[in-house]
């Protein structure tokens, strides 16, 4: 079923609607996305299985609430009349603390915080923004895929088009960038580029980086590093592009608290580096926005001087990755750790034959992702866009180290007795 299905669908309404978004068929689509196809798939299985525990290994957020010491700034701040105003692009506090913070976490020092710091409301809102500053029509954005749309949709909104670099195993998850066709090349504007990323779990090397600097600086692109997951490290030390000898000439980087801190509903990050690109994203962001609430903006400048909550919620993540990892090596699955992030990567299998000798096949990971859900009610997200893999998320429920252990001790029952076949 459409999404209306009234006679205003044929209103002059309708007509009215930008071609962008679909224009006259906008709202008439019978197709469902596949985040979509989860939740009704969750549903489903909940109604079949009343009283069954759905694990959701799916969902790309923080199972926990923000530290209790972020809280209490903000019910402080929150409180001061100075406090109570438009913030437009941002308070002192929160780009003073964000400089420090990539000094200490990144070793990436003399960020100008009044002139390579501009606050966002989180990186999706910059990723949107961002567009803005730099596509005009028939221009190229160069993204990755599997990946996250946003930059790309708005890119496309501001009539430029996409060219999408494939993520694969063979390659480490990191891009070719010299596979990238001349034509494409000519007309591009820009690079995005998502390390850790999402959904892979993979990390970028301080060379990858390099090597990214050095293919901007000679056919003139811009970088746009969205390093939300950046500081989520279990192995080796967390890295910024700006790190790079000279990649602030061509870069910019997005943060976010979301992932590092708890703290996805707050809405908070910041886009640094480029003075001129910073300036241009804050021209366009004032006239987007007025600013996150200047309580949230200086709870969050205190959370940046406390780098230890993010040690501590990448050792939670990094406990509960050897668990899954194991779990699911022990049914034939080839997971490896990744070195940050809360995603597992795996290939997704092409049949399972259950106790009985009975097999079921499967044509895409999306299938896969269907029957975990329906059969075992285990939920993930599918990825077939460079090959059938499958998104595990780390941030189940699970309220402390024995439950971790019981969830995970969940999935080996559901999956005993059955063949996993690649």
């Amino acid at each position: 079923m459409c999404l209306f299905d009234s006679p205003m669908t044929e209103s002059y309404i309708q007509q009215l609607l930008a071609e962008r978004i679909g224009g006259k068929t906008f709202g008439k689509s019978t197709a469902i996305y596949k985040f979509e196809k989860i939740k009704r798939a969750k549903r489903a299985a909940l109604e079949a299985h009343p009283h069954g525990e759905l694990i959701d290994l799916g969902v790309g957020e923080p199972d926990e609430m923000a530290f209790p010491l972020s809280v209490r700034a903000l019910s402080e701040e929150a409180q001061k009349p100075e406090n109570r105003g438009y913030a437009d692009n941002g308070g002192p506090e929160y780009r003073r603390a964000a400089a420090q913070w990539m000094e200490h976490v990144f070793g990436v020092k003399d960020l100008d915080p009044d002139a390579e710091i501009v606050h966002s409301i989180g990186t999706k809102a910059a990723l949107s923004i961002l567009p803005a500053t730099v596509i005009n029509p028939g221009d190229v954005a160069i993204m990755t895929v599997p990946g996250y749309p946003v930059f790309g949709t708005h890119a496309k909104w501001y009539g430029g088009e996409v060219y999408n670099l494939p993520l694969t195993e063979a390659n480490d998850f990191l891009p070719d960038l010299d596979s990238t066709p001349r034509d494409a090349l000519k007309r591009a504007k820009v690079i995005v580029l998502n390390y850790p990323n999402n959904p892979t779990g993979a990390s970028a090397t301080p060379e990858f980086f390099a090597r990214a600097v050095e293919f901007a600086r000679k056919n003139k692109l811009v970088i746009i590093s969205d390093a939300a997951y950046g500081a989520l490290m279990f192995e080796g030390k967390p890295l910024s592009i700006l790190s790079v000898p000279g990649a602030k000439d061509v870069a910019i980087e997005l943060h976010s608290m979301s992932k590092a801190f708890n703290m996805t509903g707050w809405r908070l990050g910041f886009v640094c580096g480029n003075p001129l690109l910073v300036a241009a994203y804050g021209n366009a962001k004032d006239n987007t926005d007025s600013g996150q609430f200047l309580a949230i903006q200086k709870a969050c400048a205190a959370t940046l001087d406390h780098p230890d909550i993010t040690a501590k919620i990448a050792a939670k993540y990094s406990r509960r990755m050897d668990l899954l990892v194991a779990c699911l090596r022990k049914f034939g699955f080839h997971a490896t750790k990744p070195k940050g992030s809360f995603f597992l990567y795996v290939r997704a299998p092409n049949a399972v034959v259950d106790g009985d000798g009975h097999r079921t096949g499967f044509k895409s990971a999306e299938d896969v992702s269907q029957w975990l859900i329906t059969q075992k009610l285990i939920s993930t997200v599918p990825w077939d866009d460079a090959g059938p893999y499958l998104r595990f998320s780390v941030t189940f429920i699970a309220r402390g180290e024995s439950d971790e252990r019981r969830v995970v001790g969940e999935i080996d029952k559901r999956f005993a007795g059955l063949k996993f076949k690649f």
